[in-house]
């Protein structure tokens, strides 16, 4: 029998659930090794990872330390970290996270273990609170619809110019066209656009439109060689990096007379008092819902959106949540349009958007709910005063402001003095931005105060000159404070006029809605996910504990280098054990999802070959069964994909491999595989791929989806990989926040190194994939306190225990659900895929039919048809005890019994409880019960659910008609009272 792994209460022991012989329990390991015919842990893992790629010795990391050692270690290094009144700007802004959404939201497991609503009979919570999102952005724009949130406002204003190329629909015949950037975007949202634009041979050039539309873009297309270029669309800032407002109205006019769409990047709060994009005939609007409730957390996780004017919505990038209805015909909310998204459209999508920023648009939504339009307006105004009281204090103290017009940016003219203001300020505890030698901003925000406003003049003034015009604000003869905004300006039209808006101002109000909210999702809280791909595993309460420590969540991306010693130093640190972890030369966490870790490594794969003359190496190989976003990710990197075919076995064919290479030659710049294989397999002959590439001169690069399975066993830097990404959302436990947040960092070889994503502020240096130089770094203190709590031992058991518990599941359900692909001695890795096809063609109950029954067991659906149509593939992690998974079978084998009944003519499908589920409550309660099967063996369907049910609180969503019928923000319920249909677009 197996050796028990380790003794004591460690947090392995914790996170790791089931368990080895100890005094008075069970040896679950033992239990589930029984099952597949082994002694020893050792033995599985050696027949089914291929020695080829083992490692062999541990992984040169530190020893596991306890969970108060490593509080207390981050304690240590969070305080090297200098917190100061942050008054930079650009884009981020300090703000006052409610308690009752920070406790109720941010820090609540039922909203953070929460998944991507792809099951949306489950899902109804999370998807209505973004919901709720989509109408605050769709609001405050005066656009028709929004999206669910995108990464962050510099890759949203590179989203806005693909889209406004989409949207031109433009022919070659049409001529040359361009892209005008506005020279007044935040720096960091010019250098990821340009960035982006390149890759995919998009013309874009930057203009300085202070004197108008017409001759700023004229000059611009001078200067770039491209006179008269079509213009097909303009992205202007609606607040200026310099502080100034745009006049919209004559901007955009000018620009669609000529042909142009417009693009407007915005600021939600400033947008309660300013002309609304949309007001002004504005076609995109872009930007950052962070100053709502999200903490700054050095630049990350950040809620980004995009929101458009009708006739371009089915264009949109990302996730969309609309309004449907469920088999009752009552309202329900779904992801509206899934087929757009890039796992579908591969190599066609117009974006690799997949982990977006859920959680905190979410947050920003109750941010938005629990002020109500009033409350965001005051907010507004008090911050626009505190700005006019600092503008009143430089100039009677002499300083010249440059700008009249403001909203909450001050530029001030300090000639030769900027380093020493900014200095000045330092050491008063305020951080100001200096854009060069003569000039100093200084960003008002939520938690400016009169005395922060007066620190800031004394620093530009060096004595108490204009202190006393700093006591401010000004005030009219009414005593309303004064405002600099003219009323050409000014917002006229209303927002958030829906209830939901008005009615949950008191803290006992926000609280309810809150719980009623997750009471009406299933996450990781009350269940497994058994997600295959997508390792929905314990995100400890230790390792999300320090995410909310002032002196993470408080740091703004761009202050002083020096002041972030600590977040330097656990950065570094995360770096290197990553690294150690994959075998690479260098990691980068700045990508801020697994998507833009995969974009940002073939970047490195592109910009390589540049180096060495090699420029012609543009096709990207990609085996069939590859995630979607890898063929997404090689389209927006300028790369043509070309399918490589997969065998029976689900192993990339080495023939067709072959002849591909022999085809494409001195084009072949990389090959994109999944290791373990996307059909959840260690594939024998990996080394082999990658010697057959490497070879042709090309590069391999190794999607990390399924790291789980390798850590402390197999090094993808080892066995032929020069690139990876790793999703820390996944492997090292971040949470995946309801569809984000994610961390993608990517892990590169030796002569990679050079071209790792470049400082967003640095123009000159490689591409940027992030808007701030770390990405999301505030969830970083996430994976550290994972690697550091686990150890090499840890980490590597955790990787064992995955791979036992997916075979003993595979053991356990093939019988009445065939294993689609097994490695050798018939084991899968950490995964495995279940073939529903053969019981769909004998009964018609499908792949679906059971994902949505088994919500009346209490469970998530695994992964519904991916990788295979009419598959459910199943991932259990290492995380789960032997009692779930004994659970999941019993529900599995119970609904394998119920098809049989379908088969053998006991119930005809369309009355069977697969296909009515999922059953809600108010279904069983309903006076007329017709049906086939009893009330209880369609709610409580095995004994166990007596101790505790979960309700869908919807039956299944009609998602055809929710895209047929695009309703994406808070519509008045009654609207679908009585059957009564939405109005067609």
């Amino acid at each position: 029998m197996t050796q028990p792994f380790s003794t004591g209460d460690t947090f392995v022991h914790r996170h790791i659930g089931p368990r080895d012989a100890e005094a008075g329990e069970r040896d679950d390991v033992a239990h589930m090794l029984s099952h597949l015919g082994y002694d020893t842990v050792d033995a599985l893992v050696d027949a089914a990872v291929p020695a080829s790629i083992r490692l062999d010795g541990p992984l040169d990391l530190p020893a596991a330390r306890t969970e108060a050692e490593v509080l207390a270690d981050l304690r240590g290094i969070a305080a090297k970290n200098q917190t100061r009144t942050q008054m930079i700007g650009l884009g981020y802004f300090d703000t006052i996270t409610p308690a009752v959404i920070r406790r109720g939201v941010l820090e609540n497991p039922a909203w953070y273990t929460a998944y991507t609503p792809y099951q949306p009979e489950i899902s109804q919570g999370r998807l209505e609170a973004l919901l709720n999102f989509q109408t605050v952005v769709s609001d405050l724009t005066a656009l028709d619809v929004a999206n669910a949130s995108l990464l962050d406002e510099a890759t949203a204003v590179a989203e806005a110019v693909a889209l406004m190329w989409r949207a031109a629909r433009r022919k070659p015949a049409d001529g040359p066209g361009v892209v005008v950037l506005d020279a007044d975007l935040y720096p960091q949202s010019l250098t990821v656009t340009q960035g982006r634009a390149e890759a995919i041979g998009l013309p874009v050039v930057v203009a300085d439109l202070t004197g108008g539309y017409a001759d700023g873009v004229s000059v611009a297309l001078a200067e770039a060689g491209m006179v008269g270029a079509d213009v097909v669309g303009v992205v202007v800032q609606q607040l200026g990096a310099s502080g100034r407002p745009r006049d919209l109205g004559p901007l955009v006019a000018e620009a669609k007379a000529a042909g142009a769409l417009v693009t407007v990047a915005t600021d939600l709060l400033a947008l309660t008092v300013l002309t609304a994009p949309g007001d002004v005939g504005a076609d995109v609007a872009v930007g950052s819902a962070q100053r709502f409730g999200v903490p700054l957390f050095y630049g990350g996780p950040h809620a980004a959106f995009m929101a458009v004017r009708s006739g371009v919505e089915r264009m949109l990038p990302g996730r969309l949540v609309g309004v449907s209805v469920d088999a009752d015909g009552d309202p329900a909310y779904r992801l509206a349009l899934q087929t757009r998204e890039q796992h579908i459209r591969r190599e066609k999508a117009t974006s690799n958007i997949c982990t977006a920023q859920a959680l905190l648009a979410i947050v920003a939504s109750m941010y938005a709910v629990y002020h109500g339009p009033a409350g965001l307006r005051g907010i507004a105004e008090r911050v626009h005063a505190r700005a006019v009281a600092v503008a009143d204090g430089l100039r009677a103290a002499g300083v010249t402001v440059e700008h009249d017009v403001f909203f909450d940016t001050v530029r001030a003219v300090v000639p030769g003095r900027a380093a020493a203001v900014v200095a000045a300020a330092d050491a008063a505890g305020v951080n100001v931005y200096a854009p060069d030698a003569d000039h100093v901003q200084v960003a008002c925000d939520e938690t400016t105060t009169p005395e922060t406003v007066r620190t800031v003049v004394a620093a530009f003034t060096e004595g108490t000159a204009g202190l006393d015009a700093a006591r401010g604000p000004r005030t009219d003869d009414a005593g309303t404070p004064a405002s600099v905004i003219p009323e050409a300006l000014r917002r006229t039209s209303d927002y958030l006029t829906h209830p939901v808006f008005h009615a949950h101002r008191s803290e006992t109000q926000m609280m309810r809605y809150l719980r009623t909210l997750a009471d009406k999702d299933l996450a990781l809280d009350r269940t497994m996910i058994p997600l295959g791909s997508c390792t929905m595993k314990l995100n400890a309460a230790v390792q999300m504990e320090p995410v909310s420590w002032p002196e993470f969540a408080g740091l703004h991306p761009f202050a002083p280098r020096e002041q972030a010693a600590g977040y330097t130093e656990l950065i570094t640190s995360l770096e290197a054990s990553l690294a150690e972890i994959t075998g690479y030369a260098a990691v980068s966490v700045q990508p801020n999802a697994g998507s833009q870790g995969e974009f940002a490594g073939l970047l490195a794969i592109r910009d390589y070959h540049r180096s060495r003359g090699e420029g012609g190496r543009t096709v990207c190989l990609i085996p069939a069964s590859a995630h979607g976003t890898n063929a997404a990710s090689a389209a927006m990197a300028g790369m043509r994909v070309v399918v490589v075919a997969t065998a029976d076995d689900g192993e990339i064919l080495l023939d067709d491999l072959r002849a591909k290479l022999d085809q494409h030659g001195s084009e072949v710049a990389a090959i994109m595989i999944t290791y373990p294989s996307t059909h959840g397999v260690y594939e024998e002959h990996v080394r082999e791929v990658c010697d057959l590439v490497h070879a042709a001169g090309g590069q391999v690069y190794i999607d990390g989806a399924n790291l789980n399975a390798l850590v402390g066993l197999a090094k993808p830097g080892q066995f032929g990989g020069d690139v990876s990404h790793l999703n820390l959302h996944k492997t090292f436990c971040i949470p995946h926040g309801g569809g984000g947040p994610g961390v993608g960092p990517v892990g590169v070889a030796e002569h990679l190194v050079p071209f790792l994503p470049g400082d967003p502020l640095d123009p000159d240096g490689a591409t940027p994939v992030a808007g701030a130089p770390f990405g999301s770094a505030g969830i970083l203190p996430i994976p550290y306190a994972y690697v550091s709590l686990m150890g090499p031992d840890g980490l590597r058991r955790a990787s064992e225990i995955a791979v036992v518990s997916a075979n003993y599941l595979a053991a356990r359900l093939r019988d009445a659900f065939p294993v689609l692909y097994t490695g050798p001695g018939g084991l899968v890795a950490h995964e495995c895929i279940l073939d529903l096809r053969a019981l769909t063609a004998q009964t018609g109950v499908t792949a679906e039919d059971v994902a949505k029954r088994l919500m009346d067991y209490g469970f998530h659906a695994p992964t519904l048809s991916f990788p295979v149509a009419g598959t459910l593939m199943v991932e259990p992690t290492e995380s789960e005890d032997l009692g779930e998974l004994d659970r999941f079978v019993d529900a599995m084998l119970a609904i394998r019994a119920e098809i049989d009944a379908v088969a053998d003519g006991t119930w005809e499908l369309a009355a069977s409880p697969l296909r009515n589920a999922p059953h809600t409550a108010a279904s069983l309660v309903t006076d007329a019960w017709d049906r086939p099967y009893t009330r209880e063996q369609a709610g409580y369907p095995v004994a166990s659910l007596r101790a505790a049910k979960y309700w869908p609180p919807v039956r299944r969503v009609d998602g055809a008609r929710g895209d047929r019928n695009l309703v994406c923000s808070c519509p008045p319920i009654e609207a679908y009272a009585d059957d009564a249909a939405p109005e067609e677009n």
